[in-house]
């Protein structure tokens, strides 16, 4: 019995099935694959060819290697191939589906026909026993009994679309042990002063390297009415911690004091927001200028002054109140520890039969299809554990 028809559910059902195994898909929602079907703007930013260990935060960084090692990015695009899906490279190795996410639903859901997968949808989970033989499940009051029992429910992200955390309490309930979670991949908000300062940029989308100790990531950032958003900020969400400040290159591919002094050798009566302008969202390039009051032509400020303006560009520190929590963070950081777990097959090492897959275990993977390629993989060394 696999609990959660979602990415991870439905892959560990379809490789079980292949492998002469009697399966029971059980899920909530009125649909499979829901967070499949909203992802990538509607065309499921199904995995990423670059994806490996490096790619993943968890409190053992070797453990997710095994089922990466062993469904990689090029599997999961041959079982799309077949299926005759079109697809495209965007940036940083980011693969998509040309139409439209739903098909990778349904394709998964062709997968697990063809194999006999019996999937059961608006069905309720009760209480969760151990027998002799296996697990004992009450779904809408009837009991359901399965020699070996998946769990693959996610994590607490969207909470709209039915997350309910329901992995972390079966977990405590078997005295499987837990790491701490929290939102990842989730934009960041700023404290009320700090919003009204930069209000006029609400909307403004930059190209930005983001910093947080030794982890970096370049990717667009963007000003929000709430705070900071963008790639490169949910990349950053994931290692930030409340308290701690994240630095801000704007630009980083430009040295804004080298064009700043050349402008002014160059034509001093030029004003500094003119000259932000020609690398930075015009908002933005006013905003700064603004900021540090430089409203007159070049010529009149000394390199100390521009160097201050090049600073606030390329040297921004800010320190983020918190984030916009599991309404809108796109996946859980953290879950059920993976010390607990047989890496080769995702079973809980003290209780054979009980497998947990995706993202309710503790490996979370970058913004870019890597978490998708987790759930695929840890789904299919899962599912052919369970063969016969």
């Amino acid at each position: 019995m696999v609990l959660g028809a979602g990415a991870a559910g439905m892959m560990c059902a379809i490789r079980a099935g292949a492998g002469g195994r009697s399966v029971l898909v059980v899920d909530h929602a009125k649909a499979p694959g829901e967070k499949i079907r909203i992802s990538g703007g509607g065309r499921c930013n199904f995995t990423n060819v670059h994806a490996s260990p490096a790619n993943y935060i968890s409190g053992n960084r070797h453990f997710a290697k095994s089922a990466l090692a062993r469904y990689t990015p090029r599997d999961f695009l041959a079982m799309v191939e077949k299926h005759r899906i079109a697809w495209h490279e965007k940036t940083l190795g980011q693969l998509f589906c040309d139409d439209s996410a739903k098909d990778i639903v349904r394709m998964l859901l062709d997968e697990m026909l063809a194999v006999g997968v019996d999937l059961q949808l608006q069905r309720q989970i009760g209480v969760v026993e151990k027998t002799e033989d296996g697990f004992r499940v009450a779904i809408d009051g009837e009991t359901v009994e399965a020699g070996a029992l998946v769990v693959a429910t996610g994590g607490k992200s969207i909470p709209k679309m039915g997350a309910t955390g329901l992995a972390y309490r079966i977990a405590e309930q078997f005295g499987v042990a837990m790491t701490e979670t929290r939102p990842a991949l989730v934009p960041l908000t700023l404290d009320p002063s700090m919003l009204e300062k930069l209000s006029p940029l609400s909307g403004v989308s930059v190209d930005a390297q983001v910093r947080h100790g030794k982890t970096t990531f370049r990717e667009a950032l963007l000003f929000t009415h709430r705070g900071l958003s963008g790639p490169s900020i949910l990349q950053i969400s994931s290692y930030w911690k409340e308290g701690d400040d994240i630095a801000l290159t704007l630009e980083p591919s430009c040295d804004v004091l080298a064009l700043l002094k050349e402008a002014r050798r160059q034509n001093g009566r030029q004003a500094v927001q003119t000259v932000l302008g020609e690398i930075l969202p015009r908002r933005l390039a006013q905003f700064l200028a603004d900021q540090h009051r430089l409203r007159g032509p070049l010529a009149d400020y000394s390199d100390k002054a521009l160097g201050a303006v090049a600073a606030a560009v390329q040297d921004w520190t800010i320190r983020p109140a918190g984030s916009e929590g599991y309404r809108t963070a796109e996946v859980t950081l953290g879950g059920v520890d993976t010390s607990m777990l047989d890496s080769r097959t995702m079973q809980a090492k003290a209780l054979p039969g009980l497998y947990f897959i995706g993202e309710c275990v503790d490996v979370t993977g970058w913004l870019g299809g890597y978490n998708f390629q987790w759930a695929w993989a840890s789904g299919h060394v899962c599912g052919e554990a369970l063969a016969v």
